[in-house]
């Protein structure tokens, strides 16, 4: 009896997990993906996402859908073909089978390979990589779909990682906005309150045009005016860091302009243009280190900075020694001499390099920035100008703040 009982249980569980919609992708899922029209295959897409939609996503579930972005799927009465490299699969099993040549190509509208790529984005909602998770969030965020609600559920529950789990919980808002559920739509407006985003604003916009419940429309306006505050102090924020980036470059300038005046009398016409020979340099050795240093590239700023000083400083040496030393306590004369040498310099540059302006790269730990608001990023290469002209103007103010010192050291 026991053993018959034992048999019998072992029969149930083996029927359970078999059953299983979460274990396998079927033929007849397969079929229903790549066969019909587009709505009942979004359903059936929808329907296979919600069951496989987990860490448990069978990989064949992954490579059709991916197969249909690629329109690398062929289809015939009876069977569904993954192509690649010019052979045939079984979705399925992921065995190689012969192709028909009566097959015909499966082709995915504009609609149905939105709905594929919002798809694979779902799928890596479930990603050990919690980078690709926020790259999913933020691929669903750009078209939210109610449909995908009860995966959008599941990562929620699953996800721990506080800052992609308060954007799922962003994302489900904005879904439940469109909701046929009054009580749901305003709790998605209240929740979305809360956001700064400029995606967030264009949809309860949106949603406010063709709402008509009073109280739901009363609540979309109250978070859009809190986000549209929120926006409008990263829009300030931004202004003034571009305002003081700006300032650095021009800072340094002026104080290329005062040592030259300061120490020697001269109104130097051609300073922008020693600055231009500065950034030729830079990209002259930007252009070296790609021919015959390409694995050392993001490296390149480190020697090109000291290389353009050392430009910069020849060519005002020379200019120094052939013309200005001849014209010291005329400043009139220095004027147009210094004013001829840029006219010289600039055509100069023009027929080695051409009159179109050239492309100086950012290396890889420069490029990118610091995201503060949604709508506020500081890029790096503007923070290590911002850097770079404080260090010189302390350099510049340290002889300044000693030599005032010593002076008053001897009164």
């Amino acid at each position: 009896m026991k053993r018959r009982l034992l048999l019998l249980w072992g029969s149930m569980l083996c029927a359970v997990l078999l059953a299983s919609p979460a274990l396998a992708l079927t033929p007849q899922q397969a079929r229903s993906l790549v066969a019909g029209e587009a709505e009942s295959r979004i359903t059936a897409l929808n329907a296979v996402l919600v069951n496989s939609g987990s860490e448990s996503a069978d990989e064949r579930t992954v490579a059709l859908i991916q197969a249909m972005s690629d329109n690398a799927v062929k289809l015939t009465d009876g069977a569904v073909y993954v192509m690649k490299d010019g052979k045939g699969f079984d979705p399925v099993t992921g065995a190689e089978v012969l192709v028909p040549e009566a097959a015909e190509d499966v082709i995915s509208n504009n609609q149905m390979r939105g709905e594929l790529d919002a798809a694979l984005a779902s799928i890596k909602l479930f990603s050990a990589d919690a980078k690709l998770r926020a790259e999913a969030v933020k691929t669903l965020q750009a078209e939210p779909d109610e449909a995908k609600l009860p995966l959008i559920e599941k990562a929620y529950a699953a996800e721990g990682v506080p800052a992609i789990r308060d954007a799922l919980g962003a994302l489900r808002s904005a879904m439940l906005l469109g909701s046929t559920d009054k009580a749901k739509r305003l709790d998605a407006a209240t929740a979305l309150g809360v956001s700064g985003t400029p995606a967030t604003k264009t949809l309860l916009l949106d949603r406010q045009k063709v709402e008509t419940e009073p109280d739901v429309k009363a609540a979309i306006g109250v978070a859009l005016s809190a986000i549209e505050g929120r926006l409008a102090w990263g829009e300030r924020l931004g202004v003034i860091f571009t305002g003081i980036s700006l300032g650095s470059i021009l800072l340094l300038v002026a104080l290329g302009l005062a040592i030259t005046y300061g120490l020697m009398g001269v109104i130097n016409m051609a300073h922008g243009e020693l600055m231009m020979i500065g950034a030729y340099a830079t990209y002259v050795i930007q252009n070296l280190f790609r021919s015959y240093l390409p694995g050392l590239f993001d490296y390149y700023v480190l020697l090109a900075i000291p290389a353009s000083f050392l430009a910069a400083a020849l060519v005002g040496a020379v200019l120094e020694r052939s013309v200005i030393r001849w014209l010291y306590g005329r400043p009139l004369e220095t004027l147009l001499a210094t004013w001829g040498i840029s006219l010289m310099l600039q055509q100069g540059v023009r027929s080695i390099f051409g009159a179109q302006n050239v492309p100086v790269e950012n290396p890889a730990w420069l490029s990118g920035g610091v995201a503060l608001m949604s709508n506020l990023t500081l890029p790096y290469n503007r923070i290590a100008i911002i850097a770079f002209a404080v260090l010189v103007l302390a350099g510049v103010s340290a002889p300044i703040a000693a030599r005032g010192s010593a002076c008053s050291c001897a009164v």
